[in-house]
Parts: structure tokens; sequence; C-alpha cells
């Protein structure tokens, strides 16, 4: 009997999987952490005799060489991918055995030119399930635009035909188990559900449910930004990734702590964001490690840029280090754990305060004051506080100075955003206040425009 385990990283929005005949198993998009692989296959009792990707992915940098090195396994790759190491060439067509499991490859172009989807079947041909990377996702499909811009409208083509073959050719009780679309911001537009099949994509996804011309324009309409870390992922997979280290990094002392940051590294603090509000080093940035850490990190961070963490405790470290190997950030500078105020030693923190939007609704009645949203594009355009000066987070550093002077309150969809926001506008000359709120209280609060002017304060 096949069974399929999910390894799920929330905080890039993906999954990995193992599928298994209790004796042989097919590792399918593993993420750079393979030790969480490893001890599935430990307590499984299972070994690991085929590693697959369905394209080089741009969003994480792959665990799949180093797994399958360690395992001994055949590392399945798709044909013309450009990677730079030995590995099986996984062309449209091909099947591959792995114990009573049959691995197809079909070529599903759209997500990049060289993806490949892999249907799961039996010894006796029965399809058990489908792989479908960035093909079909749970109500849309993968992006099409992260290959190069002259490419996207051909490649949207290609994800409407790629998509559909897969309803063509697979039966409708196939499972459906795509790698991207938990989040993701691989994902064209947002994804619906947990599991799913071929014959209930047919009902609701896009790609086969519209006409060719409306999903090509509506996909390319809907495209927005995504994280500037995609930029490095791709050439660090098709390279080899190097062997993962999730080991600590060098305990700093507080004076080494200042130094890093008067030099302009970089120091993040990885703690809740209202503690950070209420005392941290000053030129600190706040990230609190939540499931939003590595994309905002990721996306605002400059690759190469000395790195030094702040946490609560070496776990809390720990934690943040395995987030950052998954888009290739290996070489951290150092960490310094415990209480903030023993580690500013003596030097006086910075503070600033935290509100709600009931509490903006009243500091607005009372006066001039200037509202900086934090939002995406799309989600400005959606509607937004009235007045608010619109500078999306992963565009903050570069536009400083449109920044309002004075008091300024800080809002994002949820207060995530805002506070990292608000840390790198948290300097000597700035009153900051952040928002801790879900934009929905702004709506409550009657603080949106009742029709948005478009492009506005962009």
């Amino acid at each position: 009997m096949i069974e399929i385990h999910t390894i799920e990283t929330t905080s890039l929005g993906d999954r990995s999987y193992l599928a298994h005949d209790g004796t042989t198993a097919v590792v399918v998009d593993p993420q750079r952490d393979i030790d969480r692989v490893l001890d599935l296959t430990s307590r499984l009792g299972v070994q690991v005799t085929h590693v697959v990707e369905t394209h080089v992915h741009n969003d994480y940098v792959t665990g799949g060489l180093e797994l399958a090195r360690r395992a001994g396994a055949d590392y399945l790759v798709p044909a013309d991918s450009g990677v730079e190491y030995d590995h099986v060439s996984a062309g449209d067509g091909a099947v591959f055995e792995a114990g009573d499991m049959r691995i197809r490859v079909l070529h599903t172009p759209g997500h990049t030119h060289h993806h490949v989807s892999y249907v799961l079947q039996t010894v006796t041909g029965e399809v058990r399930a489908v792989f479908t990377g960035g093909s079909m996702l749970y109500g849309s499909t993968g992006r099409t635009d992260l290959v190069s811009p002259d490419d996207t409208e051909e490649l949207t083509h290609a994800q409407f035909h790629s998509v559909r073959r897969l309803a063509r050719e697979l039966p409708a009780d196939a499972e459906v188990f795509p790698t991207h679309g938990f989040g993701s911001f691989c994902s064209a537009t947002p994804t619906s559900g947990t599991a799913s099949t071929v014959g209930e994509q047919q009902q609701v996804n896009p790609a086969l449910t519209q006409d060719e011309q409306v999903y090509v324009e509506t996909l390319l309409a809907g495209l927005g930004a995504y994280p500037a870390y995609y930029a490095h992922m791709g050439p660090m997979n098709r390279q080899g990734p190097g062997a993962v280290d999730l080991t600590l990094p060098e305990l700093v002392d507080p004076a080494e702590l200042r130094r890093r940051i008067e030099d302009g590294e970089w120091v993040v603090d990885l703690r809740e964001r209202t503690a950070f509000a209420a005392g941290h080093l000053t030129g600190s940035y706040g990230f609190e490690l939540s499931n939003n850490f590595i994309t905002y990190l990721g996306w605002l961070y400059k690759y190469g840029t000395p790195l030094t963490l702040i946490g609560d405790s070496e776990e809390q470290v720990a934690d943040a280090r395995r987030e950052l190997v998954r888009i290739g950030i290996d070489d951290l500078a150092g960490m310094a754990v415990g209480d903030i105020e023993t580690l500013a030693d003596g030097a006086p923190l910075r503070s600033y305060r935290v509100s709600d939007f009931a509490g903006l609704k009243a500091a607005l009645a009372a006066g001039p004051v200037q509202v900086l949203d934090a939002r995406r594009d799309d989600e400005w355009a959606g509607g937004h506080v009235h007045g608010a000066t619109h500078i999306p987070l992963h565009q903050l550093a570069d536009r400083l100075e449109e920044v309002p002077q004075g008091e300024v309150w800080v809002y994002c969809g949820s207060g995530y955003r805002a506070s990292i926001a608000a840390s790198v506008l948290d300097r000597p000359g700035r009153d900051v206040v952040l928002v801790n709120d879900s934009y929905g209280s702004a709506q409550e609060a009657g603080l949106q425009d009742e029709e948005p002017t478009e492009g506005a304060g962009a």
C-alpha cells in the first residue's frame, strides 16, 4: 500500500512530500533542512531511492542534492533545467521504478520552461496521485513571471495548457499534491483548501473553468510584487547548494553588538513585536520570529551584509537559523541572547508606542496625524485609511525621504509588516506609533476611504 506524507514549511507556504510502499521511498521537492526528511524516514523504516524536483525553485534553496547524496538515491531534475551537477534527467514520458511505485514524468511548463509534474502509479499502472509543483495548485496555478518579463506571457499560455493536460490525462480521483499554494508568493492568486483531486480542480481551477484568453489576461493582471530574495534562489539551486549547517553562531557581547550597528551591519531582534517596541537597541531591526519572518527578512535583507541575531533564548535563534538557511542565508556573524537591558549594557534603549485602529481614530479626531500604509499595492487598491501615505514595506528603505516628518502611525494588514516598518523608521528624530491591529478594524472604525483613488499615495 502506498502512503504519502506531507512535510510542511508554513513559513514559506510550501510543502514537500514523501511517498513510500513500506520499504522504498520517493521524496518530492525537499527543503534545505533535510533533517526533517531523515527523521521521517527513520520513523517509517524506509529507504529513499529517488529524490525528485518539479523545477528549479525560486522561493527556497533545495535540499534535494544533499538528500540524494546522503541517501545514495537517484536525483531526478527536469530535462533542460540547466543545473551544474550530476543528476538523472527527467524528460517527458520517462518512467522510473521505486519499489512497488512507478513515477511517470509529465512536462508541464508554465511556472518555468522546464517544469514537470510526477504521476505516482502502482506497479499495475493505477494512478494514485500527481505531484504538481507550481503547475496545478488548489484553486489556482503557479505564477509565470519568475523567469523574465519577456517570457511571462508565453509561460502563462503554457501554464493554461499544462493544467489542462493534467486534467485530460489523469483520472478524476487522482489526488493532487502541489508544492506551492499555502501562502507562497509562487502562487499566481490565492489558493483554497488543503487537499484536492483532479476532478475537484476541474470545477474550481481557473485554468479549467475559464477560456485561454480570459485566464491569461486575468493572471497577468493579478501578478504583484514578489520577494527580492527570489533573485538568489535560482542561481543557488542551479549551481548546487552546499551541505546545510544548522549550528549556532558565536555569542557576541554588548560592546560588539553596538560596534556592528554603528558600522551599518544588520542586527535583527527576533523578539515579539510589542516587546521590541517597549525597548530595543538603537539601530537594530525588529523581525518577530513568526510565520512571516523569513519572507520579509529575505525581502529586505541585502545578501552578503553581516547579520547578527538577538533572541530571548538560544532555541529562538536556532529556529531563526533554520528559517534563514532555507533561503540561502548561511553565514551568521553572531548572536546575543537574554534580557535586552543587559545587552544594552547601560546604553539607553529606544521605544515607541503601540496602539490599534481605535487609537488611530481618536488621534485623527484630536488633530493632524501622519499615517503610513506599509501594505502591498493590491491591498492598498482595495481600500486604505483616508489620507494615508502608501509605501510598501519592501520599498521603504529606498523611500525614507517620502515618509512625513513628525509623529507617524504605521499600519498594515495585521501589524506584522507595520512592526518591521516601525523598526526601520525608529531612529533619533522620529516619533513612531505601531498600529498593531487587523486592517478589518480600520474598516469597522470607519477609517477607510469609501472609494479609494487609484494610484493615490503610491
